[in-house]
């Protein structure tokens, strides 16, 4: 278990060369290119995942998301307002056993099983299906899930109808020497971050929480971002691009939304 858990700390002290392969879903990321792994830790047994509306980037140790990447557009907000909220978590049977979560890891856990691609943010209902599969989930804490996470996803979602266009990409952070797993599997995230990049106005930023309750937040730079979780989110943006964090809209709670 502390080797598991070793394998998901990750330090910017060692992060390495890029390890990326070529995409099959370049739609859903800025500039056609997908995440690349810079830490060679955190590149171990990843797997890319195309889905109706959305990416996973998925980790084998981890058993959950490293990163969820999506294209927001105006469009596709309006086709999916009003859909039913589908509510069937399955598990990926895309991933090895032995790689993915099940919904036993989650039962009588306390944690809620947490979208990283918010099924509100779907344009269909293929797509929100698809977004109830433990390969976009992590263990979330409850209050966070339904209060300050919901909040921010909200406020990305009015973001997206006023910009038009935005690509977004949404994933767990591991820090601490006391990362703790359900089941001793399903690795539970300390934070969670969701980076914004607007390709009209060349400007990116990200929100930053704490998998905890409470409505504390930040806004941090996606090279911030980066350089914690060991993945260049965005590779085909300019870096002075990323080195700056732009304002980002307040948590706007809506708790008639689909989380």
């Amino acid at each position: 278990m502390k080797k598991l858990v070793a394998a998901l700390i990750i330090s910017a002290l060692s992060i390495t060369a890029a390890y990326a392969g070529q995409t099959n879903c370049p739609e859903n990321f800025a500039g056609g290119s997908a995440p690349e792994y810079t830490n060679q830790k955190v590149a171990a047994k990843t797997r890319e995942l195309c889905n109706f509306g959305y990416a996973v980037g998925h980790s084998g140790i981890s058993r959950g998301p490293l990163w969820s990447a999506e294209h927001m557009t105006r469009e596709r907000l309006q086709s999916g307002r009003g859909l039913p909220r589908a509510n069937n978590f399955r598990p990926d049977t895309r991933l090895p056993a032995n790689e993915r979560a099940e919904l036993r890891d989650y039962a009588r856990s306390g944690y809620d099983r947490g979208h990283m691609f918010c099924a509100a943010d779907s344009a269909s209902p293929g797509e929100q299906s698809e977004s109830f599969l433990l390969s976009n989930m992590v263990p979330q804490n409850q209050d966070n899930n339904r209060n300050l996470h919901e909040g921010i996803e909200s406020a990305v979602r009015k973001e997206g109808k006023r910009a038009g266009e935005l690509f977004v990409i949404t994933g767990p952070i591991f820090q601490g020497s006391n990362l703790q797993a359900l089941k001793g599997r399903v690795i539970i995230p300390s934070g969670i971050f969701k980076c914004l990049y607007y390709p009209r106005k060349n400007q990116a930023g990200c929100y930053v929480e704490q998998n905890a309750p409470g409505m504390q937040y930040n806004v941090a730079s996606v090279s911030e971002v980066e350089k914690v979780i060991g993945i260049s989110l965005f590779p085909g943006v300019a870096s002075a691009v990323k080195d700056r964090a732009i304002q980002l809209p307040e948590p706007t709670p809506d708790r008639k939304s689909v989380v």
